[in-house]
Parts: structure tokens; sequence; C-alpha cells
């Protein structure tokens, strides 16, 4: 985040990473040609909504969406649509983006100057999976587009910004990548760009681009060539592909004159006395952040981190006068290609060095290259956590495996040693566990906006479920700090666990992270403390005795049920019950001494956020289950319920 010194700051919000990428294309494009696909399928939808309620750009052109039968139709609908001159984007992920590698070699090598927006998903190889992975985008790294990597929502929005300025001031199309719903559906902190520095940034479409359809200018695209004339117009693209990093360094020294925010090639941590680094890239090099700051406090060594936020071009000479001081290096990887000889990240990093050994042009002088390790983490969005990263550098400092994986039971797993509490001081985090088609997670969101809005605090809102999700187990987690919050993973920390089914009993233990003094809510169709406590497993009751928990019960499937309007808009506003719990939970919300009618009115502004178009009566009976939420929530009274067993479990 910045300050105010610059000309162009954004305006304080939250938002994830797909609703900050239509905020940027539904202002700077023309058009988009998209065929849906998880998790990309907001950002395509959203769009699709701009579309339909008549929405123009910056420059007044209407907007146009196309929805072919395919990801290869789709980005075969973009490339016309770039021949034509105009500004396009398309949104993909995993299979889709796989499906379009044809098309993509032939936008670039026609210099067609558009940008993909990739919810980095995990390929269906031994299995389907719809969460994150980069063997998606690595497997076309090799068509002639530049790739930026995001680590959060806000890096999402600013880096599809500057590569649409690069893309056509080099004629050179870009992928700018978000790791699938751990940023394109986590709720953050975000300073929205502001339509006018959008507008500065970028230019008009029509008096930039330039249409190879033009009558009174024709040209030949796409013809056949054959021995004579193939490698030469091949080789001749490198005219334009040498002059990308220029550009691309532009347009970051550009944002930040503007905005404040700096981006590079690659983005260093505590580097300068650093002896070991881990490189990465997207959203685990946040969660690497404090797992940097933990090992130099405790454990006291100099590990730093480097994460790369330019994959094409490759900034070999970025990452060597960054790394050249260091004794060993982790690469850290969403993929895992076992017949190469290292995976792609480490692969390039190690001809970089190789380069810097050989006295390439360009290069800072390396006498010996360093220990390079290559990891594994997060395949199909497998939780990475502070401690795993722990594990990474421990590796390093004991000479350990050269090759490894992170938080699995396998022969090349390294060991989580440590799982600290990295979160910043005060911070108040809740875990919550649903069934999918209940609300629960639309509710997170708005939870999180609501707490920014109001409280002006650092919020993180991120929901677990997979593809199968609707009438199963549902798991939502949500942070709230006074500052921002790195760490991009399941809390296991928390102050306050909701459930919203009893049978999550019977699945895992949901009081497992649970602190001292915390706070539980159960969903309950009972009306007295003793048949509350007599419904919930003896072995919960003794977690609860132990540490001390309040416990908090109401029948919110009652209150949906007398207003919603609809049977499924039942199970929805169950969550919405939630909203007034939290409220009446949170230690924040006593602590800014804010009078009834001042919190209900900004829980009124959050729910028009979400559910303004619907329509007053929507946002009447939301406010009613949020006030219901808030005002009969019971705790159950333990010390009179049960004071023998509360008085053997304190002893």
């Amino acid at each position: 985040m910045t300050s105010g010194t610059f000309p162009y700051p954004g305006t304080p919000t939250t938002a994830d990473g797909s609703a900050v990428v239509v905020w940027v294309e539904q202002n700077i494009s023309e058009g988009a040609c998209a065929f849906p696909i998880t998790p990309s399928t907001n950002m395509g939808s959203g769009y699709q909504l701009a579309v339909a309620n008549g929405g123009k750009n910056l420059w007044n052109h209407d907007l146009f969406f196309l929805e072919p039968e395919s990801e290869h139709s789709s980005a075969s609908a973009c490339e016309g649509f770039a021949l034509a001159g105009g500004r396009v984007t398309n949104f993909t992920s995993g299979q889709g983006l796989v499906l379009m590698k044809e098309v993509l070699f032939t936008i670039s090598g026609k210099r067609l100057p558009v940008v993909f927006h990739i919810g980095a998903r995990a390929l269906s190889s031994h299995s389907l999976n719809v969460h994150a992975g980069h063997d998606d985008v690595m497997a076309v790294a090799d068509t002639g587009w530049g790739m930026l990597f995001a680590r959060n929502a806000q890096e999402a929005q600013d880096l599809g910004l500057i590569a649409r300025r690069a893309a056509e001031n080099s004629r050179t199309p870009f992928l700018s990548i978000q790791d699938g719903f751990l940023t394109t559906h986590t709720i953050e902190n975000v300073r929205l760009a502001e339509p006018e520095l959008m507008k500065l940034f970028i230019d008009d479409p029509r008096a930039k681009l330039t249409s190879l359809f033009d009558p009174d200018r024709p040209l030949m695209t796409g013809v056949v060539q054959n021995q004579d004339s193939y490698m030469k117009g091949k080789i001749a693209q490198r005219y334009y592909y040498d002059e990308v990093p220029r550009h691309l360094q532009e347009a970051f020294d550009e944002f930040y004159r503007l905005t404040g925010r700096h981006y590079g090639f690659v983005s260093g941590y505590r580097l300068e006395d650093a002896e070991y680094a881990i490189v990465g890239l997207g959203s685990v090099m946040e969660t690497a952040i404090p797992a940097v700051d933990w090992l130099r406090q405790h454990l006291g060594w100099k590990v730093g981190l480097l994460h790369v936020t330019s994959f094409r071009p490759f900034p070999g000479r970025e990452i060597v006068a960054a790394l050249r001081n260091c004794r060993s290096i982790s690469v850290i990887e969403r993929m895992d290609n076992p017949l190469a000889g290292n995976n792609p990240l480490t692969a390039e990093l190690k001809a970089a060095f190789a380069d810097a050994m050989a006295g390439a042009v360009g290069y800072a002088a390396v006498e010996k290259m360093p220990q390079i390790y290559s990891g594994v983490y997060g395949l199909g969005s497998r939780d990475t956590r502070v401690g795993d990263l722990i594990a990474v550098a421990q590796n390093m400092v004991e000479g350990g495996q050269p090759f490894f994986s992170l938080n699995i039971v396998h022969p090349t797993a390294l060991e989580r040693r440590h799982d600290p509490d990295v979160r910043p001081a005060g911070a108040f985090s809740m875990r919550g566990h649903s069934v999918g088609g209940y609300g629960s997670v639309t509710t997170n969101k708005v939870i999180a906006s609501l707490v920014e809005e109001i409280f002006g605090l650092y919020v993180q809102a991120y929901p677990k479920y997979g593809s199968d999700k609707k009438g199963l187990p549902t798991t939502y987690y949500l942070t709230v700090a006074a500052e921002p919050i790195r760490e991009h993973s399941e809390i296991e920390h928390v102050e306050f666990v909701p459930i919203h089914d009893i049978n999550a009993f019977g699945v895992a233990n949901p009081l497992h992270g649970l602190s001292e003094n915390g706070s539980l809510f159960i969903q309950s169709r009972f009306g007295t403390d003793a048949e509350v406590w007599a419904h919930i497993p003896a072995a919960a009751h003794e977690i609860i005795l132990h540490k001390r928990l309040r416990l908090f019960y109401l029948d919110a499937v009652k209150i949906a049920r007398e207003l919603a309007a609809t049977p499924d808009l039942q199970l929805r506003m169950q969550g919405i019950v939630l909203l007034g719990i939290f409220l009446r939970v949170a230690p924040f919300v006593r602590a800014q001494g804010l009078g009834d009618a001042q919190l209900f009115e900004g829980v009124e502004k959050a729910l028009r956020k979400y559910f303004g178009r619907r329509g007053e009566k929507v946002i009447e009976a939301n406010m009613s289950a949020v006030k219901q939420g808030y005002f009969n929530l019971r705790e159950l009274d333990i010390a009179r319920l049960a004071p023998a067993t509360l008085a053997a479990a304190r002893a």
C-alpha cells in the first residue's frame, strides 16, 4: 500500500483477484472472448455482467463479450478481434489454456498485443483438480508471450495494467497470472485503480492500436512460407522480443511514478546480507515473508527470498545479481515434471548462473555457483504453511535433500518441525465449518468488506471447497488485523469457530487450533442450554471446558426459513445470520465503541455492495437476518450447567 504522496494511490476497498481484473478490463478493453473454466469463471462472468448492463470503457466505447464453444475458439476469436485493431482480453485456466496453445503461437507470431488473465490451475494429469497449479502456464511458456506472476489481489490488478502497457508498446502478447482460488477467490485489502490513472497509463485503443484488416492498407498475415522464407521471418521476430524488457521496465517505472507501487522483474526481501534464499512464483512468496522474519528472529539464520514477477521475459541477469552472494538457494515450484532434468524455474535459474559463470554480457561476476535445491509444493492448492518454508531453509542449512516436496507423506518430503503463529499482533481469525450451498462463503466475503469499510482494518477471507462443493463440507477462513496479512494458507490459529452443521464433529475436530478463551458458535434447533450441550459430543465437551471457550448458539435455519422467499434462499440466508453473530462476538467491534445505529448503517452499505441489484426486499430481508443474529444470539452458561464437570476439567 502507498501513502497519498503519488498522483494516483488508489481507492481503498476489498476485493478478490477476479474482481480487480474485471475492474481493469471493463475500463480499458473493448471486448472479451472467453469460455468458462474454474477458477477463472468469475472473471468472465464479471465482464459479461458489465456488458449486459450496457457498460462502456473509459473512452465511451461499448463493451463486447463472446462465449464460443471452447477455449480454443475463444482464443481464435481474440485473435480476430486484435487483427481488426481492437483491445481484447480472455480469462482462462488449466486445460483451457493448454487447449489454446496452437492459437497462442499464432497470436504472438502476428505481433498482436493482447492480454489474457490466467487463474493458474493444476492440469488433469493423474486426476481432476480445479485448484492452483503452475503446470498450465508452464505448458505454454514457449509460445512467445510475456508472463507476469501476481502474489495477491493488488498485484493481479496492477500487473494486469502493466502487462497491457508493455504488450502494446512492444507488440507482444502477455499472460497476467494469479493463483487459482488462492488469489482469484481470496478477499483482501486493495487500492482500486482510479479511472483517471487507467486512462492515462493505457491510452485510447483506437488511437494506439493498428487494424491489420484495413482495406486502405492491405496486408497478408498467416500466409504459407516454405524453405526460402519461414526461418527468415521467425528469426526476424527477435527484433520485437529483444525490446520487450525495455518496454516492460518502462511500464514498471511509469506505474511507480503514478501510484507509488513498485514492481520489477524480480522482487527481493531481506537479501542484502542473505546467505540462503527461497525463490518462487505467486502467492506462496507472500507466505514466505513471515517465514523469513521468523527464521531470522528465532534461529538467527540469514535467509531472504526472491519472487520472480516476470517469468517471460526471463530475468536471468536480475536473478543472478540478487542471489550471487548466497551460499544456497532453494527454488520451490507449484508443478512437477519428473522426466525433465529440472522443473522450469529451477532449470532457468541454473542456466542463468551458468551464463554468469561463463562471463555472459550483462551478468554480475560470479566466482562460485551457489548450491541449488529444488522443491515441489502446493499442487492442487495443497496447503503450504510458514512451517513448510521454515523446513525449506532448514534443508539448506543442514545440506539436505537436493530435491524435496512439502506437506505430504513421501520419501522426498521435508519434516515440518515448526508451525508458528505469524499473524500480525492482535489479529482475530475465524475458521468456519459449513456445508456447500449454505451461503457461508458469500457471508465471509461480506464480513471482510464490512470490516474494511467500517473499521479500516486489514482482512483476508478465503474459502476452501472442492469441485463437488454443493451439499458437502466447506471450510472458510477470515483474518482481521491492524497490519497487512501475509500468510496465504489454511488458518490453524483461530479465536472464533462457527459450526453450521453439527455433523462437523463427526468428520474431524472443528475445535482444533481454537485459542484458550476463544468463542464457538453452534447452529442448533434446540432452545435451552441443556439440550444444546447434550447434543455436543463428549470429546468436544472436554476441549470446551479445558480451553475455557465461550459457547454461543442460535437457530439460524429457523430465521432463514422465516425471511427467505424461496427454499434455495433459505439455505443461503443462514450464512447472512452469521454476519450478525460475528459482529456480536468479534472483540474489535466493541473496541471501536460504535453504537448499534452506526454499526448497522455500515452493515447495510456492505450488503448493498453484494445484493443491491436484487432489490430492496432482498436488502431488507438480509438486514433482518443480520439483526436477529446479532440480538438473538444466546450464550450457553457452562458454569451453571455442569459445575462439577467444569471444576474437574479445570483442576
